[in-house]
């Protein structure tokens, strides 16, 4: 049995009511028993518990946190005694959709609450997909009509947008859905991207791999919408024309584990199995590593720049270059990078860039 949990995100009027009903048309004829986890910032205020009705902001906050995390855990439980081989949990926004409405210190108390950090709950999500409000790119669109909950006026709303789409940034799988076409081609890319991630009819990966100068330091980390990730990659033994790595991933203490399958299928397309690990099981498997091969580590930063999800690796043993990854549902798209960001060369069909290469001793 399979069962997956995604995030569906954005701004204020971006078209999430009619995305739910589009993956609902879509993955049921995939075969997939599809379960919807209802906004419950939406469900609070329509039940008369807001942000005003109670003594803080703060204190709402903590309640919506808790109660969005016990809705995702009952509907989990509920899926695995489903009779059904592919189960697709849909969250109408995730727990991390809150840190847009708090400041550091009431998100700080929020966490703490829980009993939980923001890597793991972040990445206690498989996907997250963010539609970008029509206050972006549409505005003659924007309505706060059909939701009672919304107030924002367009201005607001494109703010809250970027907020939004800065706190999910980190997501290993983070997709950004904007404007750029009409609605319905907006649905399509949507379920696109979703069917990519799932791995329908494939699981394939489309990556773009660049060579780029050694990035300013001090100026992703100054970007909201930039987050910084530790990375320890661990190449295990495994058969002639594949590549199995376990993965330890996160930040200040905090992490969570992967162990990824790749299969070559062309220059950028690739299959690709990742299943999540306990700290227990990645530990058992380190005993497989490949000991011609050594472990690589890296500091990643996560970078959302035009809709575009940019990975930057920067190694400890490179001073004046570094590595930038794109995923991609179409191979034919051109990534437009940063002015700050300076391209050498592309580097996607050179496998001496590849990590696993890196690691060869």
């Amino acid at each position: 049995m399979e069962i997956t949990k995604i995030v569906i995100t954005g701004g204020p009027c971006a078209g999430k009511s009619t995305a739910l009903s589009w993956i609902q048309n879509a993955f049921t004829q995939l075969g997939y028993k599809v379960l919807f986890v209802g906004e419950t910032a939406t469900e609070l205020i329509g039940g008369g518990v807001a942000p005003w009705t109670c003594r803080t902001n703060g204190d709402y906050q903590k309640l919506q946190l808790r109660l969005q995390i016990e809705k995702e855990r009952i509907f989990e439980a509920a899926a695995e005694g489903m009779n059904a081989e592919k189960v697709l949990i849909v969250c109408d926004r995730g727990a991390l959709d809150n840190k847009a409405y708090m400041n550091d210190e009431e998100f700080s108390r929020a966490l703490a609450s829980v009993d939980t950090n923001e890597v793991e709950l972040r990445d206690s999500y498989d996907a997250v997909f963010h539609l970008v409000t029509a206050a972006k790119g549409a505005v003659e669109f924007y309505t706060c009509e059909n939701n009672a909950a919304r107030t924002e006026t367009p201005e607001k709303a494109a703010v809250l947008d970027d907020k939004i789409i800065s706190a999910w940034t980190g997501h290993p799988h983070f997709r950004v859905i904007d404007n750029s076409s009409d609605f319905e081609n907006k649905m399509k890319s949507l379920i696109t991207e979703i069917s990519s991630f799932l791995g329908e009819p494939e699981p394939l990966e489309i990556e773009r791999k660049f060579l780029i100068e050694y990035p300013d330091i001090d100026w992703l980390e100054s970007l909201p919408n930039c987050k910084r990730l530790e990375i320890i990659q661990t190449y295990l033994k495994c058969p002639e024309g594949e590549e199995v790595r376990v993965r330890q991933r996160g930040i200040d203490g905090n992490y969570i584990y992967f162990k990824t399958t790749k299969k070559k299928v062309s220059g950028v397309k690739r299959i690709e199995i990742e299943k999540r690990l306990t700290q227990q099981e990645y530990l058992k498997l380190l005993m497989e590593a490949d000991t011609e091969k050594r472990q690589i580590r890296k500091n990643r930063y996560c970078l959302t720049y035009g809709n575009q999800y940019f990975e930057i690796d920067v190694y400890p043993f490179w001073s004046d270059k570094a590595i930038v990854e794109l995923e991609m549902s179409d191979e034919a798209c051109e990534p437009v990078f940063p002015p700050q960001l300076k391209v050498i060369k592309e580097v996607t069909d050179d496998d001496s860039y590849k990590n696993a290469s890196l690691a060869k001793i």
